[in-house]
């Protein structure tokens, strides 16, 4: 579980300039902010493209692109689940359908007491151990309905 700083777009300048020199920063800058404050906040757009001579279409474009980044800060817990064919075609589906029927809230959302940040990833290294997540930093392997899974929910409902 992560403790982020509130938003401050001084913070957000300080970061910028640590990595503006460097070729391709907005990749590095973009990771930085998200793990400061949790997410890319929709008010650090112009600052980085002013700073980097971009548009703020571009910034917005390479934000929305990757699905790591969030735009919205993450729940107390993140829980991935690995949507890719591997995990899939060794029983992904029941498991995501169980876990979106545990926390109320489909893939891509946040449970409304905002413990709990539910997120589709497409691969974690574990195709022959799947189905597979990742809680906070932590990554589970073998996820069945039952058991294993209850031990995970465990952890991110605490």
């Amino acid at each position: 579980m992560a403790s982020y700083e509130p938003w401050n777009p001084q913070r957000a300048v300080e970061i910028i300039a640590q990595h503006a020199d460097r070729e391709g920063a907005l990749l590095p800058i973009l990771h930085e902010l998200q793990e400061t404050f949790g997410h890319v906040p929709d008010a650090a757009t112009p600052i980085l493209a002013g700073a980097l001579n971009l548009s703020r279409a571009d910034v917005h474009g390479v934000i929305t692109f990757y699905h790591d980044y969030r735009r919205k800060p993450a729940g107390r817990h993140v829980l991935k689940l690995c949507r890719a064919e591997a995990c899939q075609s060794r029983g992904g589906d029941a498991v995501a359908a169980d876990v979106a029927k545990r926390l109320g809230v489909p893939i891509g959302s946040t449970t409304a007491d905002g413990m709990v940040t539910f997120e589709a990833v497409y691969c974690l290294g574990l195709c022959a151990s799947g189905p597979a997540a990742m809680v906070d930093d932590r990554i589970v392997g073998r996820l069945t309905v039952g058991d294993r899974l209850d031990r995970v929910m465990k952890d991110v409902r605490g």
